[in-house]
């Protein structure tokens, strides 16, 4: 069984998205890897057109199966983190239109995932993810190889292709075999969000403090 799992590192200014088709046996391939952009000089309504756009495109050429987000964390530059929620909201408002799953992923669950290491900085990340995709060079802008990484992050841990979580030693020796169709069990960050969400009053779910997402 493979899967496509579209990607999408939020950003107002450059929203990287990652497309990868991803086997049983933990394999994953390539599909496409953009870095929308919108200029700050725009309006807030025209920037947020644009990056719709160019999502709406992806999402109806590659027809992915899954979607996964950076989960939102709060951080001292709030112009940042709203535009980044801002775009967050498009794209839950896009996949949920074309009936898809959606899945936010926090920073160090996708880290752990790519490199077995939660506090991974962006160029292990990018240097896991080349290497994964059997790729001659790193992903770039960031934007992009973290969008990749969310990608490949969701299938791993969900165990949507029929796949488990592998070791970095295996992937690092290109040993991607003896899948499991068993899925990975939420992690305890994933379990402390959503029984979070699930307690929190009205609007304000989901809105916690919670540790700083990936630097911009």
């Amino acid at each position: 069984m493979t899967v496509r799992v579209l990607g999408i590192d939020p950003g107002l200014t450059r929203c990287g998205v990652g497309i990868v088709d991803v086997a049983a046996n933990r394999s994953a391939t390539l599909v496409d890897v953009q870095v929308l952009r919108s200029s700050p000089e725009l309006s807030l309504e025209r920037r947020l057109l644009l990056i719709s756009e160019g999502l709406e495109e992806l999402l109806d050429t590659h027809k992915p199966a899954f979607v996964a987000i950076e989960r939102v964390f709060a951080q001292q530059n709030v112009s940042t983190v709203m535009g980044t929620a801002q775009i967050s909201g498009v794209a839950l408002m896009l996949a949920a239109k074309r009936g898809l799953t959606v899945t936010l992923h926090t920073p160090s669950e996708v880290k752990a995932a790519i490199t077995g290491y939660g506090s991974a900085d962006k160029k292990q990340v990018g240097t896991m993810v080349a290497r994964v995709l059997g790729l001659a060079e790193i992903p770039k802008p960031a934007d992009a190889a973290d969008a990749l990484a969310l990608a490949i992050c969701h299938a791993w841990r969900t165990g949507a292709a029929g796949g488990v979580l592998p070791t970095t030693g295996a992937v690092a020796a290109g040993k991607r075999s003896t899948p499991s169709l068993s899925p990975v069990a939420l992690t305890p960050a994933q379990k402390a969000w959503r029984d979070a969400e699930r307690n929190a009053p009205g609007p304000a779910a989901g809105t916690s403090a919670a540790p700083r997402r990936l630097n911009r």
